[in-house]
């Protein structure tokens, strides 16, 4: 039981600072002159994924555990799109989630589904390009696209008009020192939480039996989610829908780039050669959910019923036959 509370109260903490890290992060990019676009679908996905990457820093480098840390990324970026039906459902009028956003997000979402193209092809083939002992040429391929995906989805959001939350404009009054002291504290407390969370998840594997790649796509995903789910539903609720969309399919985009991180920091080899094949049913259920995203932005269904749209409820069933497969795959 002790490694269950541990790992719950990891995940409580994670929530709380997740979310003030976001507050202070993109009040830091207003006083800097950064600009709301770019902490929308960049700064503020990096900031909730700080989770995922010391997860992933930990799971390499100290527990050894490359399919948690594998698991960990694909999960996240399934349980990420997963939010969504969550988000649908907080919605307040009739309107399906996506049908509320800008056409922009179908540019994040069409990389995402790139970048997890070239995942999956590193889990798929047997051999790599190498470059050192322990990089490939496909790790280097999430560096290369990522930067990219932030030149091109910049510049187009640029044209975009900014707009500021209430809770945004009422600390304004704070100074830029103040904000970077906050900003650097739930770092901190968000960096030290996220890297005991493998231990748990590693014992937990351990005493229930469940394969390793199920425990990274399900309980250390959703555990290292927090951040976006506190971010996501109140930005929901402030109406801030481009937000809160914009934050997921960042996070999802950012997460692939730390599985080249976790590679340079897992010295054993090259990470996705030594992961799990299982992970592949990952990588092509948050490719079909991403896909969904991008039809539901473009189709606008004018109305949801039971409380959510066609298209969130498509990608719960998708997210929830990927899990059933991969407990299937362990036994």
């Amino acid at each position: 039981m002790q490694y269950f509370a541990g790992l719950i109260c990891c995940a409580v903490i994670i929530l709380f600072a997740g979310k003030r890290l976001s507050i202070y992060g993109d009040l830091l990019a207003i006083k800097t002159g950064i600009g709301k676009a770019f902490v929308g679908l960049f700064l503020m996905s990096a900031v909730t994924s700080l989770p995922e990457l010391m997860v992933g820093i930990s799971s390499v480098a100290f527990v050894k555990a490359p399919d948690l840390a594998t698991g960990d990324v694909l999960g996240s970026c399934a349980f990420n799109l997963m939010l969504l039906v969550i988000m649908d459902a907080f919605t307040n009028d009739d309107a399906p989630l996506l049908s509320h956003v800008s056409k922009t997000h179908i540019m994040a979402a069409s990389l995402g589904i790139i970048l997890l193209a070239f995942v999956g092809l590193g889990l798929f083939l047997d051999d790599d390009i190498v470059l050192t002992s322990f990089i490939g040429l496909n790790s280097l391929s999430f560096l290369a696209i990522y930067f990219i995906a932030l030149l091109l989805i910049y510049s187009h959001q640029q044209k975009q008009p900014n707009q500021h939350s209430d809770e945004q404009v009422a600390n304004q009054h704070l100074s830029l020192k103040q904000i970077l002291w906050r900003y650097a504290l739930f770092g901190g407390i968000i960096v030290v939480a996220a890297l005991a969370l493998p231990y748990f998840a590693n014992h937990i594997a351990e005493i229930t039996g469940l394969n390793k790649s199920f425990i990274g796509t399900l309980i250390l995903a959703a555990s290292t989610s927090l951040p976006e789910i506190g971010v996501s539903i109140a930005a929901v609720r402030m109406n801030s829908t481009d937000l809160a969309v914009g934050n997921i399919l960042g996070s999802n985009i950012f997460n692939v780039f730390i599985l080249f991180v976790d590679d340079v920091f897992y010295q054993e080899g090259h990470l996705l050669k030594v992961s799990s094949d299982n992970h592949l049913s990952t990588v092509f259920a948050t490719m079909i959910m991403s896909a969904i995203v991008m039809i539901a932005i473009i189709y606008e269904t004018p109305k949801k019923k039971f409380g959510i749209s066609w298209e969130t409820l498509i990608i719960l069933l998708v997210y929830v036959f990927n899990l059933f497969l991969l407990l299937r795959m362990g036994e």
